[in-house]
């Protein structure tokens, strides 16, 4: 603030110097008429000279001094008088005092001599422009300081102020805002820089909370996983010792309710894995015999009809593989209810494997959106339990195995097709 001070008191100086200047340039006019009895006797002495007019010369007038004939074409100018004046129109035109010589009522030719108030304004009138020229450059030159310190001060601040802002929006909260801090903008720039800091240090501590909330995510996932497993190993000893088969029956339920459970801490803890950059696969060479078995674990409930896979190594994470397909199976279980048939053919250097049921399918407008994390289908989702993790995590494992999944209705149900790379 003090630099613009300053500078509005510079500016304020240098245009009062401006304005004294052009009062002094007018104040300094001044004014002389010339007196009429030396005319007339400047008049007398040159008709005694007419006859002679060289003679002139050896006379001392003081002042420029012309003569011109009856006809007013020039006679006689002294030294000093200007050398344009060629007839009498010419020196009435310049300003001189024009005088007539006269002979007994006879014209005899005209005198002329400089005007001092035409000559002072003359030299008024060449002071001003001068003052004037000179006070124009120094508020051209002045308007040009001016601008320069608007640009440096103002505009140049501001537009980094403006390229900060917009960093800090795109989340770039590493760089500080360089600002002079005695510039008009110091104490705001700094303020600007205090934000700054407070909205990193804010980010780093919800990155920090966001990090424990999902490594307690995959420890109490991973932890889930433990007691379910021993739940369906109870489930499969007492279905060996009972033979009731209303007992038989809730012991199944009771199964596949752990199942339920044991897919759902699956995708919660491989979604918690993904987030943290530490989902790991080891894909191997695998027979494509080894794809029905994988089917068959997952079939609790007898309705896959599966064809023969053709003979050739598929390359992929069993484990992960195994999820998938327990992901797919299991959606199909919940939401259609119906046979499942798997097709198998080549497609160039996949193995294409086609999950298809006949539960109506999906809305079209629904399709490219099952894949994505925690959407769940508004048509046949009501009522049903579920993360909206199962098809988005089967789509990420089959990314990170080389692999794709794809969705489509066809034949009146839903198609999920399986990309597989052969080895």
């Amino acid at each position: 603030m003090k630099h613009y001070l300053r500078f509005l008191a510079a500016a304020a100086a240098a245009a009062a110097v401006c304005i004294l200047l052009l009062f002094a340039a007018g104040k300094t006019f001044r004014t002389k008429s010339r007196d009429p009895v030396q005319l007339n006797d400047i008049v007398q002495t040159v008709r005694e000279h007419l006859a002679q007019p060289e003679s002139l010369d050896t006379l001392s007038f003081d002042t420029e001094l012309l003569v011109f004939r009856q006809d007013g074409s020039l006679l006689y100018a002294s030294a000093q008088a200007p050398g344009d004046i060629r007839t009498a129109n010419d020196a009435l035109r310049c300003g001189c005092l024009c005088m007539a010589m006269t002979e007994n009522g006879r014209f005899l030719g005209t005198v002329a001599l400089p005007d001092p108030v035409t000559d002072g304004y003359k030299r008024l009138h060449r002071r001003l422009i001068l003052t004037g020229t000179a006070i124009l450059l120094t508020v051209l030159m002045l308007l040009a300081v001016c601008g320069l310190y608007i640009r440096r001060r103002i505009v140049l601040p501001f537009r980094r102020m403006q390229a900060f802002a917009g960093r800090i929006a795109q989340g770039q909260l590493d760089d500080p805002l360089l600002t002079e801090q005695s510039g008009l903008f110091g104490s705001f720039s700094e303020s600007f820089d205090m934000m700054r800091e407070e909205l990193a240090a804010a980010h780093r501590r919800e990155e920090a909370l966001r990090m424990r909330e999902k490594e307690l995510a995959a420890s109490l996932s991973h932890d889930i996983k433990t007691p379910v497993t021993g739940i369906k190993l109870i489930c499969e000893l007492l279905t060996v010792q009972t033979e009731d088969p209303y007992t038989r029956g809730k012991i199944e339920q009771i199964n596949q309710k752990a199942e339920q459970i044991h897919l759902l801490a699956d995708d919660l803890l491989t979604a918690a894995l993904d987030e943290l950059g530490e989902m790991q696969l080891q894909c191997t060479d695998e027979p494509s015999a080894a794809l029905q078995t994988l089917l068959a674990e997952h079939d609790s409930r007898g309705l896959i009809r599966a064809a023969d896979a053709p003979e050739c190594m598929v390359r992929i994470d069993k484990s992960r593989f195994s999820q998938v397909l327990a992901n797919i199976i299991s959606n199909s279980y919940k939401y259609a209810g119906t046979p499942i048939e798997i097709r198998y053919e080549f497609c160039g250097r996949f193995l294409r494997m086609d999950i298809a049921d006949s539960g109506g399918g999906i809305p079209e407008d629904e399709l490219d959106l099952i894949t994505t994390k925690y959407y769940r289908g508004k048509a046949n989702s009501g009522g049903k339990d579920g993360t909206g993790l199962g098809l988005y995590i089967s789509s990420e494992l089959m990314k990170r195995m080389h692999g794709e999944l794809l969705c489509e209705n066809r034949a009146g149900g839903l198609t999920v097709t399986l990309m597989l790379p052969l080895s």
